[in-house]
């Protein structure tokens, strides 16, 4: 059963006990351990983990093209137009995301740009275990090929048998992915990280994984770069008393079933509306798949919060920087105004997050543990490199570089004067 709290008379914030730390030693140190092996060993290492930890004898890393075909060609049919059409959405969505080039002409004949380049390999996570995830390559790879990446290798954890779940080698041949490789956890991090002999190294690393994937992209940034570090799932349900206690409880329990370690929080002005939807939940729950994960997920970090107003309502929002906020009240484009912090936002009755999970447009790769106040969804941005380019005239140094020499001179850095004042006529 969900907790309710009642903040009416307090001032104090959500935070405390809701966002874990990110630094857990054990896992650090295991995770370390397979980065080493695997930059060492290479594909023996891959091997070698996934047989510890997925169950799976592989000979072979790399998905044949011919079974990716394959699956693309025997998939469901209705699926495949959803699929189809979830893409169209994302990728419409993510083509105005593009930067245009820029160039500003300055006096005497200076002339100042911006130029977009897109990253030269990327590698995509799948995750796997509790689920399949054919959703999470449509988010990662289609801004990548909006941004025009050319060369994109996506890793996913095989089954005991060794295989890549259908539906995600579905996802992938739809979009035309080749590079597919039967490899999850740390050891499909530190692959791409440092390349084997089947998985060439990347230049970027994007998409979710439990804990020891979220650890080992935090180790190997630097080496190349990364999206995010994904946290469990989290849902904020902002709410006064006009809204539906069954649409709330469905989506608390939606967020909840990803994980134990999910958060699904309501925030409400109402009591009533509060023991209405923990009334809604207890009776959803039980007609769940995912009973067991649902249940932990509500116990450990599940919580519903009464506050003395819309406003305070508000305050809390953007003191946990959700990764997902749905606003349910009669005011949603007044309190949207009033949002600073939360990775994807959903107005009214009818815009559920699963709607953005799956078909809406907007990226799912989401800010986790209040990282929303810094961070954005995934986006093409994330893709693209930008570089300045600068470009002056003989008549543009002559009318600066006094200036510019004498700076360097107050920094005391008397090469950098020369530099200027050498290219000035006299």
């Amino acid at each position: 059963m969900i907790k309710i709290i009642d903040r009416r008379s307090k001032v104090s914030t959500a935070r405390s006990g809701n966002i874990p730390s990110r630094e857990n030693p054990d896992v650090e140190r295991t995770v370390s351990s397979i980065l080493r092996s695997v930059q060492k060993n290479g594909d023996a290492a891959v091997k070698l983990y996934t047989r510890k930890f997925d169950g799976a004898q592989l000979r072979t890393l790399k998905v044949p093209v011919s079974e990716i075909r394959a699956a693309l060609r025997k998939g469901d049919a209705k699926f495949l137009e959803i699929l189809r059409q979830a893409a169209r959405n994302i990728r419409r969505y993510h083509s105005h995301q593009i930067r245009k080039n820029w160039k500003i002409q300055g006096s005497e004949g200076s002339e100042l740009r911006q130029i977009s380049v897109p990253v030269d390999r990327v590698g995509v996570y799948v995750p796997g275990g509790k689920a399949a995830y054919p959703s999470t390559v449509l988010m990662n790879v289609i801004p990548a090929q909006v941004a025009g990446v050319k060369e994109i290798h996506l890793v996913s954890p095989p089954n005991k048998n060794g295989d890549v779940h259908p539906d995600v080698l579905i996802a992938a041949g739809l979009l035309g992915i080749d590079n597919v490789y039967s490899v999850g956890g740390a050891q499909a991090i530190a692959a791409l990280a440092y390349g084997t002999e089947t998985i060439p190294a990347v230049d970027k690393i994007v998409g979710p994984g439990n804990i020891f994937v979220a650890t080992a992209k935090r180790m190997v940034y630097g080496t190349v770069g990364i999206d995010s570090i994904a946290g469990p799932s989290e849902v904020v349900i902002l709410a006064d008393n006009s809204a539906r206690p069954a649409y709330i409880a469905a989506d608390l329990l939606a967020q909840a079933e990803h994980d134990e370690r999910a958060v699904p929080i309501l925030i409400t002005t109402s009591r009533k509306l509060a023991e209405s939807v923990r009334s809604e939940m207890n009776r959803m729950t039980e007609m769940l798949e995912r009973k067991e994960i649902i249940t932990a997920a509500i116990r450990n970090r599940g919580r519903i919060y009464i506050v003395p107003s819309l406003e305070a309502g508000i305050a809390l929002v953007n003191d946990l920087a959700p990764e997902h906020l749905e606003i349910m009240t009669t005011k949603d484009e007044q309190v949207l105004k009033k949002i600073r912090h939360a990775g994807s936002i959903f107005l009214g009755d009818y815009s559920p997050v699963a709607v953005g999970d799956y078909y809406a447009g907007p990226n799912h790769v989401l800010p986790t543990e209040r990282t929303a106040r810094f961070s954005s969804p995934l986006s093409v941005d994330d893709f693209l490199k930008r570089s300045s380019v600068v470009r002056y005239t003989q008549k543009g140094i002559d009318a600066i570089a006094e200036n510019a020499a004498t700076f360097a001179d107050h920094e005391g850095l008397s090469a950098h004067a020369h530099s200027l004042r050498i290219r000035t006529r006299r």
